[in-house]
C-alpha cells in the first residue's frame, strides 16, 4: 500500500465491495522530490540530489490509547513504518494492528493508506483483547467490509447497518481477523479473508477469533468508526503530501483539488451501492 503524505485518497471501488478492500502497501522514501510547501521538481535531466541534500523527513506519533509523543523517520515501507514505531515506544512491531492520522480514535476515514500529510501526526493502534464470538450466517451478506494494513493483518473497515454482524455487539470496526473456524489468517491479504467468508455456507454456525485494538478510555463505548463522513476534513494542515511507492522514488506533491477529492468520493459511493 503506496503511504504517501497528505489526504488519503481512498483505495479502488472496484475492490470495495462488500467483504473486500485493500490497503496498498509499497513505501519507497530514497529519492524525494519536494517540499513540505508542494511540488519542488528537479530540472530535467539533472540526477536526483544525494542523499545528504535531501529533505529529512520526520513525524511525530503516539500510541492511540495514550503514550509520549514519539519521532520516527526512514521508512519506505508499511512494515518499516511499523519497525519505527516499535523501537520509538519499545513494542514489537507486530503489536501494531494500523495507523490513523490525526486522531487516535479507530476511524476508518482516517486510516492510514496511500499518502500521508507532511504535517500529519500519525496514531498508532496497537493489539489489545482477543475475542472469540459464534455467528449464524441467517443470510447470504454478512454486511463487512475488510481492508488489511499491508503487512499481513485483515481487519473490520465498515460494518453495514442492519446486517448480521451489525446485530452483533461484540464485534466492531478495528478488530483484526485472527481465524475463521480455526483457520488462521496471519498473513492472507484482504480478499482471501472476504472469500473465506463469502464461501461460508448460509444457515450454519462459524467461529470468529478477533483481536480488538487497544483502548483509550475515552474509546471504551465506540461502537465503530467505519461509516462515511458527510464532510470529511482535509488531514493536516500542510499542501504538500508524500506518494510512497511500490516501485520508484517517493515524491512530495500538490494534494489533490477540492473538485478532483468530491469527484473520487462520489464515484467510490456509486461502485460500493451497485457492488453491495
Amino acid at each position: 500500500m503506496p503511504l504517501g503524505l497528505g489526504r488519503r485518497k481512498k483505495a479502488s471501488p472496484l475492490v470495495e465491495n462488500e467483504e473486500a478492500e485493500p490497503i496498498r502497501a509499497g513505501m519507497n522514501v530514497p529519492g524525494l522530490e519536494g517540499s513540505a510547501e508542494g511540488t519542488l521538481g528537479l530540472q530535467p535531466g539533472l540526477p536526483p540530489p544525494p542523499p545528504g541534500l535531501r529533505p529529512r523527513l520526520v513525524f511525530h506519533t503516539q500510541l492511540a490509547h495514550g503514550s509520549p509523543t514519539g519521532r520516527i523517520e526512514g521508512f519506505s515501507n508499511v512494515r518499516e513504518l511499523y519497525s519505527k514505531i516499535g523501537e520509538a515506544f519499545g513494542i514489537a512491531a507486530a503489536e501494531v494492528m494500523f495507523c490513523t492520522l490525526n486522531t487516535h480514535k479507530v476511524d476508518m476515514e482516517k486510516l492510514l493508506g496511500g499518502q500521508i500529510g507532511l504535517e500529519d501526526f500519525i496514531f498508532a493502534h496497537i493489539k489489545g483483547q482477543r475475542k472469540e464470538v459464534d455467528v449464524f450466517k441467517s443470510e447470504d451478506a454478512l454486511g463487512l467490509t475488510i481492508t488489511d494494513n499491508g503487512a499481513g493483518y485483515a481487519f473490520i473497515k465498515r460494518i453495514r447497518e442492519g446486517s448480521i454482524i451489525d446485530r452483533i455487539q461484540v464485534i466492531n470496526v478495528g478488530d483484526m481477523i485472527e481465524s475463521i473456524n480455526g483457520q488462521g489468517l496471519i498473513g492472507c491479504r484482504h480478499y482471501e479473508v472476504a472469500k473465506m467468508l463469502k464461501e461460508l455456507p448460509k444457515g450454519r454456525d462459524f467461529s470468529l477469533k478477533l483481536v480488538e485494538p487497544m483502548k483509550a478510555f475515552d474509546m471504551i463505548s465506540q461502537r465503530s468508526g467505519g461509516a462515511r463522513s458527510g464532510s470529511a476534513s482535509q488531514l493536516g494542515t500542510g499542501r504538500g503530501t508524500l506518494r510512497l511507492r511500490s516501485k520508484g522514488p517517493a515524491t512530495v506533491e500538490e494534494l489533490p483539488s477540492a473538485f478532483e477529492e468530491k469527484a473520487i468520493e462520489k464515484v467510490d459511493d456509486l461502485l460500493e451501492s451497485y457492488m453491495g
